[in-house]
């Protein structure tokens, strides 16, 4: 199964973190260039998306309404319920992350290389990720509010903070795509490295404050395990959830792939930087759910999507069909008895 190279460059920065962690004048520019990095994030995905494929994406409510519920509901219902995990499986700390982990957007990329692998409904999965990420910037803090409160860190200045470091330059973005639009169509693959650096100045910022406060000595491989197995057991559930799901509720085929992949992933672009507002020092720790989640859903999903691409679709199958009866008609023809 593949491992993302990304996830690799993602750990190598937490190594760097626990060898070479930024303390006092390092730490306080490693987090002004942090904050000013999620900014820009956020307004270069403003600049990408298009309104009026916004617009026209609206049209299959049905999908993004299903697709918005299991984001924000259902795995958030399922993150509350694993509050019975604790103290068995996870520490409080760990629990914490995998709620917030139950909150965030759902992911766009991967959700779209996934939907076109099984052949399922490309556009639908591109507004459905477009959709979750951006209702994620007001509806992640507005939860992470409601189900963490003051235990993840949350409070009012968080929330300013939020909207200030997310919301403000995401809305710039919008407001300036139309001059701008067309540049970063042209150098998306460069800008996608910006992203991507700006992914990994995050996580050495949060990994550094937990290395310096000393909170990775709450972690052992015994708790690590214990969360690989609850992350395997919710997404085996949201996998199952979102196909079956989908399926009563009269989707087609290209449909229910679409809602599977949208609806059962979550986005390490968007919630590393919210944890890193939300949880400040505690970053940490609120990450690594998230993380290994990512790649495990990466490497479940891809299997699946595999799979999914050698299913015969309908059409095929009328094919293939049609001219095993001609053919047979054909061979009655040729072998009825000839008339005077």
């Amino acid at each position: 199964m593949p491992v993302d190279p990304y996830i690799l460059l993602l750990l190598g920065t937490v190594g760097l973190a626990a060898l070479v962690p930024a303390r006092g004048t390092s730490a306080d520019v490693a987090s002004g260039a942090s904050t000013a990095a999620i900014a820009f994030l956020f307004f270069l995905y403003g600049a990408r998306l298009s309104t009026r494929e916004a617009l026209d994406g609206l049209k299959h409510w049905r999908l993004h309404v299903t697709v918005l519920a299991c984001t924000f509901v259902i795995f958030p219902l399922l993150g509350l319920a694993a509050r019975g995990l604790v103290p068995v499986f996870l520490t409080d700390p760990l629990y914490q992350g995998l709620l917030f982990l139950t909150l965030v957007p759902s992911t766009i990329q991967s959700s779209i290389a996934f939907t076109s692998m099984a052949r399922g409904n490309v556009p639908a999965a591109i507004c459905a990720g477009s959709f979750s990420s951006l209702v994620g910037i007001v509806v992640t803090p507005l939860l992470a509010a409601a189900l963490l409160g003051s235990s993840g860190g949350f409070s009012a200045d968080s929330l300013l903070e939020i909207v200030l470091q997310l919301l403000v330059p995401f809305l710039a973005g919008q407001l300036t795509r139309r001059w701008i639009g067309g540049f970063i169509t042209r150098h998306k693959k460069v800008l996608g490295l910006v992203d991507r650096g700006s992914i990994l100045l995050v996580v050495y910022t949060a990994f550094s404050e937990g290395m310096v406060q000393g909170i990775w000595h709450q972690v052992s491989p015994l708790r690590l395990g214990g969360l690989l197995i609850v992350e395997g057991v919710l997404l085996a559930l949201m996998l199952a959830l979102t196909w079956y799901g989908s399926k009563a509720l009269r989707f087609g085929r290209e449909d229910r792939i679409a809602i599977q992949f949208a609806g059962s992933k979550k986005s390490l672009a968007s919630g590393l930087p919210m944890a890193s507002v939300l949880f400040g020092a505690h970053a940490s720790l609120a990450v690594l759910p998230l993380m290994l989640f990512h790649q495990m859903q990466l490497m479940v999903c891809a299997v699946i999507a595999k799979r999914r691409s050698h299913d015969p679709l309908p059409e095929e199958t009328a094919e293939l069909s049609a001219p095993g009866s001609a053919a047979a008609s054909r061979t009655s023809v040729g072998t009825a008895p000839r008339s005077g």
